[in-house]
Order: structure tokens, then C-alpha cells, then sequence
């Protein structure tokens, strides 16, 4: 639309749901819009939707330094009817709610949501819902598999699956925070962290995905470059491997999220014994 001047002046209020919205195309697409109108990412999940919601005009006035020098992606405030919580994590069943169960103010945990927006079972699925459901007297607050924190105005901040941590001897790296460091370098169109080994002692991988039209790049010369701006901050500094990959499995609905457990396995056979 831009490449072709294309205005859209009839639009009052556009919604972009499934993944969170590259801060550039948020950019391309203010471009076509009237200056009344604002792009609204909200944030949630089937069994609670929805939790929050930001708009793209305190994403790029504000929030999108923090989430390129790797401190999360703002979904903004919970919506009025919700609380939300976020916890110490764990994989294991939480059945009974304790407030000790929250972690310290802007640590990374695990989002948790109670509110009426909340379901409180799966249907027939006993199992997933022990897993996923902590019991709080007639409340249930629903542990959405998302792993973030809270700032000092209350907004949420997104660092990825649970399931997508990498989990080391004396670290633990979350996918989103250190995937938007590398996505900074102008040859990466996109990049997945991947972990090879049994958690506990995972060795960190990220997976680059180079934009369309780079045809050949000196991947030594590359790899140095993606290491060196990891080195800049504390929660990157220690990855070491850097893997190209020829186009990132994604799911088929939203055809954004990215198949992660598919590229640690491909990770693992890339690099065996070299790791």
C-alpha cells in the first residue's frame, strides 16, 4: 500500500491479533491511516480473551526501544474486569492459590489471569486442566503457558512460551527478549531461540532466517556480527551459536508463530558433537 500511495481515510480503529506486530509494519501501515486512527494489538489467550490491550501509538512512542534492546513486547493494561498476576515458574500442577506463589516486582514469571473472562475447566480434560488451573475459593486464575512481568505502570510485558525457554547450568534465556536483539541486524528477517541438551543444561541456539533478496552473505562475517550485538546485553552475551536456517516452520492459522520445538530438533542434529 505505501509502495503504491494507498490511504485508507474511512479507518477509525484497526485490530491485529495472533502474534504480536513487527514494530516496523506497525510504522509501513501508520503511513496509510488518518491521524485519528490507531492500530490495537489485544493480548490473551481461548481460555481468556481478552487480557489486555495496547495501542501503536505508546508502541512506537514509547515502548519499542525497550522491546529492541530485549525487554519484552508491551501488551499493554489489563482490561478493567481482569487481574493479573505473575508467578515463579514451574511446569508442575498448582492446585490451591498462594500469594507467595508471585514473584518480585518486574521479574519474569509466568502471566496468570483471573477475572470473568476466565474459563474454569477443560471440557472432559481433567489433566489439562489441573495443568493450566489454580483454584483461589470461587475463583480461578487461568496460567496462560506465557512467560512475563509487570513494569511500574502496570503493563505487561510478553518474553514468550514457557515451553520456548532455554534452561542452562547458570542461565535461563526467554525467547522473545533475546530473539528481538539479533532481529536488529539489517540481513535478519527473523530469528527463533532454540535450545540443544536436557533443560538444565541447554546450550542456547538461535536460528536466523535472512531476509528475501539476501542472496549470499559471508556467514563467519555474520555470525561474528550477531555475536558481537549479543554482546552488548546481559541476558545474550553468553549465546555462542548461531545457526542459518532456510525458512522458519510457522503455524497455518496465524502463519506468524513460529514452530520452535521443530527447530530445537533441528538445531540438536545441526550441531551434534559440536556441542
Amino acid at each position: 500500500g505505501v509502495e503504491h500511495s494507498v490511504t485508507l481515510p474511512s479507518l477509525r480503529k484497526v485490530l491485529s491479533c495472533g502474534a504480536p506486530a513487527r514494530n516496523d509494519i506497525l510504522q509501513r501501515f501508520h503511513r496509510m491511516l488518518p491521524e485519528d486512527c490507531e492500530i490495537f494489538t489485544p493480548y490473551g489467550a481461548t481460555e481468556a480473551l481478552p487480557v489486555s490491550s495496547i495501542g501503536s501509538r505508546m508502541i512506537l512512542g514509547e515502548t519499542a526501544p525497550i522491546t529492541d534492546a530485549g525487554g519484552g513486547t508491551c501488551v499493554g493494561l489489563p482490561i478493567p474486569s481482569v487481574k493479573v498476576r505473575i508467578i515463579k515458574i514451574s511446569d508442575e500442577p498448582i492446585t490451591q492459590w498462594k500469594d507467595d506463589l508471585v514473584v518480585a516486582a518486574g521479574e519474569i514469571g509466568e502471566i496468570t489471569v483471573t477475572g470473568p473472562i476466565v474459563t474454569r475447566e477443560y471440557y472432559c480434560r481433567p489433566e489439562s486442566t489441573m495443568q493450566a488451573k489454580i483454584i483461589d475459593g470461587n475463583d480461578v486464575w487461568h496460567r496462560m503457558g506465557d512467560l512475563g512481568r509487570i513494569d511500574e505502570q502496570g503493563r505487561i510485558w510478553f518474553c514468550g512460551r514457557k515451553s520456548h525457554r532455554v534452561v542452562g547450568e547458570n542461565q535461563i534465556w526467554f525467547s522473545i527478549p533475546c530473539e528481538r536483539v539479533f532481529n536488529q541486524h539489517s540481513h535478519v528477517f527473523r530469528t527463533a531461540l532454540a535450545g540443544v541438551g536436557d533443560k538444565g543444561k541447554q546450550v542456547p541456539v538461535i536460528c536466523v532466517e535472512l531476509e528475501k533478496g539476501v542472496a549470499e552473505v559471508n556467514t563467519e562475517k555474520l555470525i561474528a556480527e550477531l555475536i558481537e550485538i549479543g554482546s552488548k546485553y546481559p541476558h545474550t552475551a553468553a549465546i555462542k551459536h548461531f545457526i542459518i536456517h532456510p525458512g522458519f516452520p510457522v503455524d497455518i492459522r496465524h502463519n506468524a508463530k513460529i514452530s520452535r520445538e521443530k527447530l530445537s530438533e533441528w538445531a540438536s542434529e545441526k550441531l551434534k558433537g559440536r556441542i
